[in-house]
């Protein structure tokens, strides 16, 4: 939020944007001058979007069906929510998302079913994140899916067009960021909300909160 502050040449405290972390954990959460004001997980990261292996939102109702219909027990539970469904549970191919791209491009119908369950899911939370914020400036991609499938952002974008985007194919499949060059548009400039592939730098992140909490 803050490199898309300055791309945006306003100050963190008047930026809205929302943000899709993607990789084999995902998440996508509302920031509000520069403060999280929704996010998509819960008390633990199986809640919100469908990731590489957890599930995702669900009917607590199915907890009780495994156990109580299935035979299945909480320890059993447990695992298959969190390490055997997603994308993997989904495609029964794989839980990296590269494989699901090529799966699809093979016409693999649960790689194929999990690439869409996948973007449609994401491509909601996005939309109803707009709600706790009121004004968005900006939708960010960043994460190892979001930085590197340029299919995926197009796939979720093209979802959201009804916000007025308006995706650069040129410029979101050559957009590269590193540590020198930490942003790049993938929009349009005619495109009421701009959407840009951001680097994640986690670590920097926490030893910033670090120092800030010991008052350095």
């Amino acid at each position: 939020s803050r490199e898309a502050a300055k791309v945006l040449n306003k100050p963190i405290s008047d930026t809205n944007v929302i943000v899709a972390h993607l990789g084999n954990g995902a998440s996508v959460t509302a920031i509000r001058g520069g403060k999280s004001v929704d996010t998509s997980m819960g008390l633990t990261p199986l809640e919100g979007l469908v990731m590489g292996t957890r599930c995702g939102d669900l009917d607590p109702s199915i907890i009780f069906h495994l156990v109580d219909q299935l035979g299945y027990t909480l320890k059993e539970v447990n695992n298959v929510l969190n390490k055997q469904s997603g994308l993997l549970g989904i495609s029964e191919l794989t839980n990296d998302c590269r494989g699901i791209e090529e799966g699809y491009q093979d016409g693999h119908k649960g790689a194929t079913l999990a690439l869409e369950i996948f973007c449609y899911r994401l491509a909601k939370y996005i939309a109803a994140y707009t709600v706790p914020l009121g004004r968005l400036d900006a939708i960010i991609f960043t994460g190892g899916i979001g930085e590197n499938s340029a299919s995926l952002r197009r796939r979720i974008l093209q979802r959201l067009e009804f916000l007025g985007i308006q995706i650069d194919e040129d410029n979101n499949q050559r957009a590269e960021v590193d540590h020198q060059n930490k942003v790049a548009p993938i929009t349009t400039e005619n495109s009421r909300v701009p959407a840009l592939v951001v680097k994640t730098n986690e670590e920097l992140m926490i030893a910033r909160q670090a120092a800030c909490l010991i008052g350095q």
